[in-house]
Parts: structure tokens; C-alpha cells; sequence
């Protein structure tokens, strides 16, 4: 059995009861930490599950995850993932293979930035294809381009870009807003006097949510991250009323 477990967004008091039902039935509890930023810590998360917890580097999930397929064959295997199981693609590769095996699995869901990013006042419907802003030491030739045509085909359609910023768990280094937008600047069809959204710490007491134009937002200090950026395009009334009460001055 592979069970896949969402541990949401903020700390260890985020799991679902029924995920740590699951958890505390299971002979074995790994954690992924590599896709995303997380407030809690190994240690507190054991004392409530009440077992061991193993954390996985990015290469236990994708070069070797036969490792933790072949145990899922004879026991029963927990992945604790941050937000929900599903959001990053090398979890649905897990399950595929899983599947292959003929591996019996079972997922828990839990909140994400898919789900959260509506603290804003958008309406989730309205959101078109989202695009992940690599730091600028992976970007490629292509890599832009890439981005730049995803974004031009949300904005022909009245549709909000989610942008998702890159980030390095092994060196605790996250792209910041600004970095963020010095890339976006770089489309024909994004200037400084574009409307943008910066939304961050979503899932805690204290969400950060801030608009404006982009020449306003470049000197705002965030401060601590996650953050992700989000191109508004074609905004309902009520969409407008919302983000009003988080404009810049």
C-alpha cells in the first residue's frame, strides 16, 4: 500500500485527522519537503503522528523511487507531502508506477496554493495555465519564451496567470517577488505600468497580499518567503472591490 498524504500549508498542525489516522496505521512515514517552503519541523510532526519520520531528498522521489515502491509492495508506506499530494507532477509519476506494480494507493488531500491563492479576491475559475519563474541561473534560450507565451495566451482569453517562484530546498534559497518580476518585465506585452498581485504566506494567521502597478511594487519589502505572483486580467467587479482593499497607496 502507498498511501500519499497532504500535509497542507503550514506546520504539523495542518495534517488532516484522517491523514494522521492513516499515518499512525502505516509501517513506515517518509516527508517531502523539496517542493515547497514548510513552517513546521520533523521533530514536532513525529511527536504527533507518534512514529518515526523519514525525510526524502528530490532523487528518492524521481531517479530512485523504486526504493519506496518495492517496500509499498509488502507494507504499508506513507508520503507526507506539503499542500496537496497532487499539485507537483513527480507525485502523479509516483502513483503511475505505483499502479504499474500493481500497487494498491490511497491519497489524502489537503489545502494548496491552487486552492489558497483565492484569499485574493480572484475568482479560481478565471485562472488560466499557471508558469513557474526559474532563478535566472537556469534560465535557457527557450526558457522565457516559454513563459512569455503561456502568459500572452491567458491574457487573449481574460485569463489570470498564477506564477509560481523557483526555489532550492537543499540551500533554503527562494526566488524573491522582485526577481519574479524582473523576469516577467522582460515580455513585450508586461511593463512597469502593468497591474500584478504578490500573495504569500498563504495558510497562516497572516497571509500577505499586496496590488498594484509593478513600478509601485518593486520597492515594497515582502519579507519572509513563499510568495507567488499573479497577473489579474479582465477583473470582475467584485474581483476589484477586493484587490481594492490591498492597493498600493
Amino acid at each position: 500500500m502507498l498511501n500519499l498524504i497532504g500535509l497542507g500549508l503550514n506546520n504539523e498542525n495542518s495534517i488532516t485527522l484522517e491523514g494522521l489516522e492513516l499515518c499512525r496505521k502505516s509501517d513506515k512515514i517518509y516527508l517531502e519537503t523539496y517542493t515547497s517552503k514548510w513552517n513546521g519541523s520533523l521533530e514536532d510532526l513525529a511527536k504527533v503522528v507518534g512514529k518515526e519520520i523519514i525525510k526524502l531528498e528530490r532523487s528518492d522521489l524521481e531517479e530512485n523511487s523504486d526504493k519506496i515502491l518495492f517496500e509499498a509492495k509488502e507494507k504499508k508506506i506513507s508520503v507526507l507531502i506539503l499542500g496537496d499530494p497532487l499539485v507537483a507532477t513527480t507525485h502523479t509519476s509516483l502513483l503511475l508506477e505505483a499502479k504499474k506494480n500493481g500497487i494498491e494507493t490511497h491519497i489524502i488531500h489537503n489545502a494548496s496554493i491552487y486552492s489558497t491563492v483565492s484569499e485574493t479576491g480572484l475568482h479560481l475559475y478565471k485562472f488560466g495555465a499557471t508558469v513557474t519563474i526559474p532563478f535566472p541561473e537556469k534560465i535557457s534560450n527557450e526558457t522565457p519564451k516559454s513563459i512569455y507565451k503561456t502568459i500572452d495566451g491567458n491574457i487573449e482569453r481574460g485569463l489570470h496567470t498564477l506564477c509560481l517562484l523557483d526555489l532550492i530546498s537543499e540551500e533554503n534559497k527562494f526566488m524573491s517577488p522582485k526577481q519574479g518580476i524582473e523576469i516577467l518585465l522582460g515580455s513585450d506585452n508586461i511593463s512597469e505600468e502593468r497591474e500584478l498581485v504578490v500573495f504569500g504566506r498563504s495558510g497562516t494567521e497572516k497571509p500577505f497580499i499586496i496590488y498594484g502597478k509593478i513600478k509601485e511594487l518593486l520597492t515594497e519589502d515582502f519579507g519572509d518567503p513563499p510568495f507567488v505572483l499573479i497577473l489579474p486580467e479582465s477583473l470582475h467587479f467584485t474581483e476589484q472591490e477586493y484587490l481594492s482593499y490591498y492597493r498600493v497607496d
